[in-house]
């Protein structure tokens, strides 16, 4: 028989969505706060020659440019004021964790509930502004480097490093507005809108190759079910979980005995979710990109590591994989305390069948979680490793790889569980109201 939730949810429809005001208000407010996102990457940076710009990045956007500049929604390509995007505020993010796990006093303020994570918040934006001027002024010399810059000079350097800080604080900014006052994450939802405003004009650059003869028709058909096979098996993925069964005990209450319960600890394949691509995106592309723009009249061993880190070379194609799987055991060992988790079972009665309570049970849940993070890494790895082959070996322009889609879908599926949860709780409440009213229509009688 259908738990009352699964009938209820089987019951949402546009009718109810329609009557709740307070989730249309919060799309509305995330679709105006993604747009200003979107116009604000057509605001050029002062000091920049557009047509020098267009020149340099034509001859780079094949390599690491053309995928950082997917991320950024083609902002880099138009070096507007948020052509860092948000990745400045997702190296701080990285930072902070590790020291969390490094530093006994920043553990400690983890632990203090919501108050240690507001210092811990406000570390990070330090640690965002710090991150921001350095990169901003990297590719402030890149530029000069480039012969990009109109005027280049101390003036143009403070200018770029002024503008580049102001833009990522400003879209770090409205990711938190976003998720306070809109609909799922804004951090990634950020990230999402600039990788779907990019989609249109690479799937037409394909479909131009294919008319003008430079790739098969039947590759692009192999491309599209490619895409569709791939978008199946992330969601299969994410949705995947192994389920730990937990035994509780008979309980005695006064005079009344509660029978025993069986539950299920739900323990996901993928852990981390998006997280580790775009935290080894976040901290390979950046540094690549600033070496990018100054390899053109720079030294040659810049150059030679400009080469070497290009899509489909092995240097590149190792620190990524190894950045994923890194992060992949990392944030997972975050999220999830094997320790912290067996203890409170023991607490409230539990226990995993055949498994004796305390250290046991944590090494129990250790030694799953450890498979099922190696599960969840190498999946990710060979997800995002596809653009990376069609780019190379094939010369395709098309980014809407395993990354790409990865944050795509995982976005969607967060968003899409978020509104279904406000639309049962917009109907939970519609429910109370009406046995309040009827309620007080039998008390009159």
């Amino acid at each position: 028989m259908a738990s009352a939730a699964e009938q209820l949810a089987a019951n949402i429809n546009f009718g109810a969505f329609f009557k709740a005001t307070e989730l249309k208000n919060r799309i509305w407010f995330t679709l105006g706060a993604l747009i200003i996102y979107r116009l604000g990457t057509y605001i050029p940076m002062p000091g920049v020659d557009p047509n020098a710009l267009a020149q340099s990045f034509g001859q780079n956007s094949g390599g690491i440019l053309g995928m950082l500049n997917l991320f950024s929604g083609g902002a880099l390509q138009r070096m507007s004021i948020f052509a860092l995007n948000i990745m400045p505020y997702i190296s701080a993010s990285i930072i902070i964790q590790l020291m969390t796990s490094i530093s006994p006093s920043l553990g400690a303020l983890k632990k203090e509930g919501e108050s240690g994570r507001k210092k811990i918040n406000q570390y990070t934006r330090y640690g965002t502004v710090i991150l921001t001027a350095l990169q901003a002024y990297g590719i402030a010399v890149g530029l000069e480097g480039g012969n990009i810059a109109i005027d280049p000079g101390l003036f143009f350097r403070a200018s770029t490093v002024i503008t580049l800080v102001g833009g990522t604080m400003f879209l770090m900014w409205l990711g938190e507005q976003i998720t306070s006052r809109g609909v799922g994450n804004g951090i990634s939802l950020i990230i999402f809108a600039g990788i779907i405003a990019e989609l249109p004009s690479a799937l037409a650059g394909t479909l131009e190759l294919g008319r003008t003869g430079a790739l098969s028709t039947f590759l692009i058909i192999g491309l599209l079910i490619m895409v569709a096979a791939v978008i199946m098996g992330i969601v299969f993925m994410e949705r995947a979980q192994r389920r730990v069964v937990i035994q509780y005990p008979k309980r005695q209450m006064g005079n009344k005995v509660t029978q025993g319960e069986t539950s299920h600890m739900p323990l996901k394949v993928n852990t981390a979710g998006v997280i580790p691509p775009i935290f080894a995106s976040s901290l390979l592309l950046m540094p690549i990109t600033v070496a990018s723009f100054a390899s053109e009249g720079g030294p040659e061993w810049l150059t030679t590591m400009t080469a070497l880190l290009g899509h489909g070379q092995p240097l590149y194609i190792a620190l990524y994989v190894a950045g994923i799987v890194f992060f992949c055991f990392f944030y997972t060992a975050i999220v999830f305390n094997p320790q912290e988790t067996a203890d409170n079972l023991k607490k409230y009665g539990g226990f995993v069948p055949g498994i004796r309570p305390g250290k046991n049970t944590a090494d129990h849940l250790d030694y799953i979680l450890t498979r099922l993070t190696v599960v969840g890494a190498a999946y990710l790895s060979a997800i995002c490793l596809l653009p990376e082959i069609l780019i190379s070996q094939y010369s395709i322009p098309f980014y809407f790889g395993g990354t790409s889609l990865l944050i795509v879908v995982n976005v969607t599926m967060d968003t899409v569980g978020q509104i279904h949860s406000h639309l049962m709780a917009h109907q939970y409440e519609g429910l109370l109201k009406k046995s309040k009213l009827r309620g007080k229509k039998g008390s009159r009688k």
